[in-house]
């Protein structure tokens, strides 16, 4: 009876990967399914199993696990972190004097993929109908830029930065200019580019720009420059079994294999000898599948509910905020759900 149980525990919890294919992809652990289980649904058992574990963090990426979970929830929580969570970008772009080489309709484009260091929760939704906007939903910046010659320039120079001034155009050169009560409430920390060295255009003496751009409050489900993460994915944890100790040669191919760090040699009595050191960092390239002496002697699989997330944030929010924010998204999703099937109940 053990051998039975033990394959279905591995069907449960256990993606494998084979020569040929992959196994055991879609969750089978729903209600009845399995009559030795009881997989009906319980908190205080998804308390217990369920938990975070921040592996690596600094100011604009994170990494972390998420334990506990299925699938769908992780993967709704990465689509709520490419689309759902909002931030601050160039919504109207006021172009007032371009005189330079790139089309109107290009240098707004450029501009509203800027990412604005902004905080989103300070400000609201700015209404459709609003053409003006106001200090609770309206971040106003200016850029005002003239090329001219250099008079102190050599004669014999061919260098354009030596030849003009303000021929390059950067994203630092966005001002900020205050609505309101803008000044008194943000006076500290201010309002910018996240990255003051983005080339927005290049002039030449006698082209200039002067531009006013209107920034709002939305979401990358609404277009890509709301989105606050550069990228947001996730990944099983990798699971690597060795079947029976390999030695001398062909411990060293297998640690070939696998990506640095994950096989390690120990010697025992003056033999090489193959041991799993770090499953996490493997790819699952599947390299060693490939190797008829060495395929029969490791098991691969993926830890079905264990989900190592990478979060890399544009600079517009720390990514820690970022986490919790989603987090608060996909939380006021189900309380609208679950006020949706009340409301349903009392009809």
């Amino acid at each position: 009876m053990a051998a039975p149980m033990r394959n279905v525990d591995e069907i449960r919890n256990r993606v494998i990967l084979g020569e040929f294919g992959v196994k055991n992809v879609h969750s089978t652990d729903f209600p009845g399914n399995y009559p030795e289980y009881d997989d009906t649904w319980n908190q205080k058992k998804f308390q217990k199993n369920f938990r975070i574990d921040i592996i690596q963090m600094d100011e604009n990426s994170m990494e972390f696990d998420m334990v506990g979970i299925d699938a769908a929830i992780a993967n709704a929580f990465r689509r709520i972190l490419l689309a759902e969570v909002p931030t601050m970008a160039v919504e109207k772009v006021f172009i007032y004097n371009n005189t330079s080489i790139i089309q109107d309709e290009i240098l707004a484009h450029r501009l509203g993929l800027i990412p604005i260091k902004a905080d989103p929760r300070l400000f609201e939704y700015r209404n459709a109908d609003d053409e003006e906007g106001t200090e609770i939903d309206t971040i106003q910046l200016q850029l005002k830029v003239k090329c001219t010659r250099n008079p102190r320039a050599s004669k014999d120079s061919s260098d354009p930065s030596e030849l003009y001034i303000n021929h390059m155009v950067y994203s630092r050169d966005m001002k900020w200019v205050p609505i309101g009560n803008q000044a008194d409430v943000f006076g500290e920390a201010g309002i910018a580019p996240v990255h003051g060295d983005i080339l927005l255009a290049q002039l030449r003496p006698g082209q200039e720009l002067d531009i006013v751009m209107h920034c709002v409050k939305g979401i990358g489900k609404d277009h890509a420059k709301f989105s606050p993460v550069a990228t947001a994915s996730y990944r099983l944890l990798p699971e690597i079994t060795l079947l029976q100790p390999v030695k001398g040669e062909m411990a060293e191919r297998l640690k070939r294999c696998f990506s640095p760090g994950v096989i390690e040699l120990e010697s025992i009595e003056g033999t090489p000898v193959a041991k799993v050191v770090n499953s996490r960092l493997d790819t699952c390239s599947r390299e060693v599948l490939r190797h008829d002496d060495l395929k029969n002697l490791v098991k691969l699989g993926r830890v079905r509910d264990h989900f190592i997330f990478s979060v890399e944030s544009t600079g517009i929010l720390a990514p820690d905020i970022l986490v919790s924010e989603a987090i608060k998204v996909l939380m006021a999703k189900c309380r609208k759900f679950l006020n949706e099937l009340d409301s349903v109940e009392m009809e």
